[in-house]
């Protein structure tokens, strides 16, 4: 059994005081390593509190550098660690926490060619991303592997939390979701917004699970899912069974190494072309007074926020009810917020009979940074 140093015992007293945890809890957290996949909103409270508590190793994925938007949310951030890369920053305050703690880093995407790699050498694999190819690939190599997956998601005032570990007699996140929802159906974070304390509870949760699975006290969330309605502060558990049609936990698995989760997930690899425009040539044709219309396909909370004059607002999910707003015979110039939305705007109206129709690449973040930074950035 891992031994404890005489600093590390007045470090963990108070954990030692709990007669159901005591030294031997500390014990195999300290033998213990977690792979942590994001060191965003979710991330950072997983790994403050893991490494606080005492896990022995921690591992890190995540390719990012510090944005200022982060700093709502990603409490493993500060002000001075604006355009640092987010490991970087991340493992010298989770090293502050905790000395004792040993973290590997891995700067890069979590992908089907480095995924088994990296989590091979982890004892409980964390989700902490907020995207589905991602949660499909952890899920796939947690079972491969037979590691649990801990779950969490987080959007707006929602969240969920749960254990997926077929080798541990409960369900997998594909037993949960068997398909991936439409692309753009289900908002990012980014586009959708997230209440800045919810990913510190839903984290949080996350590291009490992985606490759990390691130690062996209590119940963890194995076969559970539980939504977290912060608006109500209303907790409900919803009970997960397996399916034993899984393509990869079933009975008869068909899908038995990583597959093409972009694609997978209806994200195609090269997205469809559509035609674009950078801002600044969008900049140089509204100098010229060129006679287009420009289309905002945002929300209205986020053109309260900023707005590029001129443009009229028709949110995406209106656009088909509302196309006979926009004039034909003009070029029609489409804006969201970076780029995703306007693209699929962009398709549609051609599929509606627009010829003209151009997106605007980087959207008014875009805009904002190169052309007009004044403008407020969300």
């Amino acid at each position: 059994m891992t031994d404890l140093s005489t600093d590390e015992l007045r470090r963990y007293a108070r954990h030692l005081a709990i007669p159901e945890f005591g030294m031997e809890g500390q014990r195999k957290l300290k033998a213990a390593r977690v792979l942590c996949i994001g060191a965003g909103g979710l991330g950072s409270p997983i790994t403050m509190y893991l490494a606080a508590a005492g896990i022995g190793g921690l591992g890190l994925v995540d390719p990012d550098v510090v944005e200022v938007t982060n700093l709502q949310r990603q409490i493993l951030f500060g002000q001075k660690d604006l355009g640092r890369k987010k490991l970087e920053a991340a493992r010298e305050h989770l090293l502050d926490i905790n000395p004792h703690l040993d973290v590997q880093v891995y700067p890069e995407l979590f992908t089907a060619a480095n995924a088994m790699r990296i989590a091979a050498d982890y004892d409980v694999i964390i989700d902490g991303t907020d995207n589905f190819p991602t949660r499909y690939l952890s899920n796939d190599v947690a079972v491969w592997l037979k590691k649990p997956n801990v779950y969490g998601s987080i959007l707006r005032f929602d969240g969920q939390v749960g254990v997926f570990a077929p080798h541990l007699g409960a369900p997998c996140y594909r037993c949960m979701c068997p398909q991936p929802p439409p692309p753009g159906l289900v908002p990012s974070c980014a586009e959708g917004g997230v209440l800045g304390v919810l990913p510190g509870l839903i984290g949080t949760m996350q590291a009490l699970e992985a606490i759990k699975l390691i130690t062996g006290i209590g119940q963890p969330l194995l076969g559970k899912l539980l939504h977290v309605d912060t608006l109500s502060m209303r907790f409900r558990t919803l009970t997960l069974r397996r399916d034993p049609d899984c393509p990869v936990c079933g009975n008869t698995p068909t899908i038995t190494e990583p597959i093409d989760y972009q694609g997978f997930c209806g994200i195609s690899a090269a997205a469809p072309e559509v035609p674009a425009m950078t801002v600044h040539e969008l900049k140089q044709l509204r100098d010229a007074g060129d006679d287009h219309f420009l289309l905002d396909v945002r929300e209205p909370h986020e053109r309260a926020i900023s707005y590029i004059e001129g443009a009229v607002l028709i949110p995406l999910g209106e656009l088909d009810n509302r196309a006979k707003e926009i004039p034909r015979g003009r070029r029609i110039l489409v804006h969201c917020k970076s780029g995703g939305r306007s693209a699929r705007a962009v398709s549609r109206l051609r599929e509606l009979g627009f010829d003209d129709v151009w997106n605007i690449s980087g959207g008014i973040i875009a805009w904002a940074r190169e052309i007009d930074p004044t403008m407020a950035e969300y």
